[in-house]
């Protein structure tokens, strides 16, 4: 069994405890539920090229734990002053050392997209996005089939949240809906966590167009930003490079300033 499918399979057994814990009915009493939507796709529009989407992710499968004292607060109101297209916040406790909670402390201090970064499987954990207060949802063409793929953006979309549609082979291509606006091509295999940036490259170039195409994972300097947008990719996803620093806002910060020279 891969890493992925172990994840996957606590998901469903962790969704049946959260059904029972909080009622989908209670959700939709959230504060947050109601409130309008920020759009990332606007933001990354507006940065094609420059557009960065930040990450706050104290550990991983893969690495361990990468920075477990940083503040969620601190980090992330860098994140925004740093001018980046959108926060990303890992929501899951077991595997990467997230929380609901820290999207929700999130959403009480910035004005930018926060994507709600998980394994998403069912219907319910996308209420559960608005429940609290995210503004996007991650969708795994690996863990979901085509028409779950399509259904549950459906559902985002009449939430008034974007979806973001995260493929590693080429293969997944074929699954995503036919107005797919936000594709992600995660650099690291989920099966393995290996990394191949010149893999990413040749998918992108087989994306549909009119989509916006966003670098995810796995980018550890400028220069393969660079390299990956005169590839085609319209923004970048970047958590580990960030948060293995002291102060991740400021890495953020440096990033963003050589990327624009």
């Amino acid at each position: 069994m891969s890493i992925l499918d172990e994840i996957i399979l606590y998901k469903k057994q962790e969704l049946q405890w959260k059904k029972q814990q909080m009622p989908l009915d209670e959700l939709k009493k959230s504060a947050y539920f109601h409130r309008s939507t920020f759009s990332l796709i606007e933001n990354i529009e507006r940065k094609r090229g420059v557009a960065v989407i930040a990450e706050f992710k104290r550990k991983s499968p893969s690495k361990g734990i990468i920075n477990d004292r940083a503040d969620v607060v601190n980090t992330t109101l860098g994140y925004m002053n740093c001018g980046v297209a959108g926060i990303s916040v890992l929501t899951d406790e077991k595997y990467f050392g997230g929380s609901p909670d820290d999207l929700k402390i999130i959403r009480s201090q910035v004005s930018v997209p926060i994507l709600r970064k998980d394994f998403i499987v069912d219907a319910y954990q996308v209420y559960e996005a608005k429940a609290m207060g995210a503004d996007v949802i991650l969708l795994i063409a690996s863990c979901l089939s085509s028409v779950e793929l399509y259904d549950l953006s459906q559902l985002a979309s009449s939430l008034g949240l974007e979806s973001l549609f995260e493929i590693h082979d080429a293969s997944e291509i074929e699954k995503l809906p036919p107005k797919a606006r936000l594709v992600g091509v995660n650099n690291r295999n989920l099966k393995n966590f290996e990394v191949n940036l010149n893999h990413s490259q040749q998918i992108c170039k087989l994306l549909p167009e009119g989509c916006l195409k966003i670098a995810e994972s796995g980018i550890h300097s400028v220069e393969e930003a660079k390299l990956l947008a005169n590839a085609g990719f319209d923004a970048f996803l970047i958590g580990e490079f960030f948060m293995k620093h002291a102060s991740p806002d400021a890495a953020c910060r440096d990033f963003m300033n050589a990327l624009t020279m």
